[in-house]
């Protein structure tokens, strides 16, 4: 047991890293051969901080683990709102000035609801994996185009495009992207295998996991983005990264276990799980997009209450 939480928290660190470090590669890359910064921008670095929750979930579903990758899925977004946006907004009350934040905010709430739509019968399909990664497509796409409308005024623009790497060598790129991309294999791997190992021992299910250790370890590069944003003043950039995150967790990581494993998933994930990350979306989206525009420390503290009773009810409750 011990042995596997050493592995749990090596394999998180790592998998966090190799994602960082193979998408700093391809944006350089990219950049390098003239690809627009705004196309890098919205693709390449918006679906960085989902890239550890793709590969995890792609190593559960093939491990016949669904419940695991679903459970990521939906833990990652309780996740992402209830700790990470209630912990930032305590830090600093959170403005909301970019308007591709209060386009993509409705969307986010509609994508949760496609997701309900799609686990109501406590089953993942594979055509419902290709809707989902047809409609992830699209969703590039028109974000593409929302950008290019918004132009340079849009906080969320500038903050993406000055993290693009700049003056590094085809070669130096591709170094990194050889050594993020075995690692972020390898890692998320070892992530699934010792999360199911502790699992076992304490007699948690198979969705619990994924909803717990595995969804607040993959969300590690939203929290720490979320933090520096509000350090550094950048309240969109905080908020931005966490929308994208849901949207890309729902239409991409679930498409994963659909295509490479259909199969059936805990009833749970939709009478319990979903309903906490829907009801939790509708306090984002009014919060947000209220009066103040913003987000304050009352309402931080509110998700950040939520977020530690629903974390309590599931390990009082392990085993379902």
């Amino acid at each position: 047991m011990v042995i596997a939480v050493a592995i749990l928290i090596v394999g998180l660190i790592v998998l966090v890293w190799s994602a960082d470090r193979l998408v700093f590669g391809a944006a350089a890359i990219a950049k390098n051969y003239g690809v627009s910064p705004l196309i890098i921008g919205m693709t390449i670095l918006a679906m960085g901080s989902s890239a550890p929750e793709m590969m995890v979930s792609a190593n559960a579903a093939l491990a016949d683990k669904t419940d695991t990758a679903v459970g990521n899925v939906l833990g990652s977004n309780i996740a992402n709102i209830a700790l990470i946006i209630g912990f930032t907004a305590l830090i600093k009350p959170l403005s909301i000035g970019s308007t591709i934040i209060r386009r993509e905010l409705p969307l986010m709430l509609g994508v949760t609801v496609l997701a309900g739509a799609l686990l109501w019968n406590n089953h993942l399909g594979f055509f419902e994996g290709v809707g989902l990664i047809t409609l992830f497509v699209i969703f590039i796409l028109m974000m593409i185009k929302i950008g290019k409308d918004s132009g340079d005024s849009d906080p969320i623009l500038a903050d993406q495009q000055s993290d693009i790497p700049n003056d590094v060598s085809n070669l130096k790129a591709a170094i990194w992207i050889i050594i993020g991309l075995p690692l972020l294999l390898l890692s998320s791997d070892q992530v699934v295998d010792s999360a199911v190992t502790i699992a076992q021992y304490f007699g948690m299910s198979d969705l619990v996991i994924g909803l717990t250790i595995i969804a607040i370890g993959t969300s590690l590069p939203e929290l720490a983005a979320s933090i520096a944003g509000v350090m550094k003043g950048e309240d969109d950039l905080a908020v931005g990264n966490i929308i994208g995150s849901n949207v890309f967790n729902i239409l991409a990581v679930m498409a994963i276990p659909g295509l490479l494993n259909p199969s059936a998933i805990s009833e749970y994930a939709m009478s319990r799980d979903y309903y906490i990350m829907l009801v939790l979306s509708i306090m984002l989206l009014v919060f947000a997009l209220g009066k103040s525009r913003s987000i304050n420390r009352i309402e931080g503290a509110v998700f950040l209450l939520c977020y530690i009773g629903y974390q309590s009810y599931l390990f009082i409750n392990a085993a379902a």
